[in-house]
């Protein structure tokens, strides 16, 4: 049976306290919450909203992390110590195993896309059986960018903020 399609509206939706470490916390006494919008049906990917009060905070990341900002401010500071804006409207991706420092200015509340990496083989083995897949049914069940979309083989160019 198929699983339904989510909406939701996370600029609006309620979220739940999701207490920061109490060890990343640098500054202030920043409070985040969270709430978990949707699921793969293998649990390895999920989407999140999530809000956090102004303070500095280390971060962590186990998982792949896109974020998409919806509201508030905060500097982010990369692991080469350069510091990046992120407000409404922008985004950002946080690769497994990178580590930032977080420093919220004004409330903010961001739309996350988290993603559990897999093994190189076992990627492989998943792009394969997507394009038999494909071959078989007529359905693209790789990448969702549609013929000759590519993903980026460096990284983007950034404009600064």
């Amino acid at each position: 049976m198929p699983r339904p399609v989510v909406f939701a509206a996370p600029a609006n939706i309620h979220l739940s306290a999701n207490p920061i470490r109490p060890d990343w916390v640098i500054e202030g006494k920043p409070q985040a919450r969270a709430k978990c919008l949707a699921q793969s049906a293998d649990s390895t990917s999920s989407v999140m909203a999530w809000s956090c009060t102004p303070g500095r905070f280390e971060w962590y990341y186990a998982f792949d992390e896109t974020v998409h900002m919806i509201a508030g401010e905060v500097f982010v500071t990369d692991e080469k110590g350069e510091i990046h804006r992120l407000g409404p409207g922008d985004m950002a991706f946080f690769p497994a195993g990178s580590h930032s420092i977080w420093h919220v200015t004004q409330e903010v509340r961001k739309l996350a896309v988290c993603r559990h990496s897999m093994p190189r083989p076992l990627g492989f083995v998943l792009r394969a059986w997507n394009k038999i897949v494909n071959r078989l049914t007529g359905f693209p069940a790789g990448n969702g960018l549609g013929d000759g979309a590519q993903v980026p083989a460096e990284e983007p160019s950034v404009a600064a903020a």
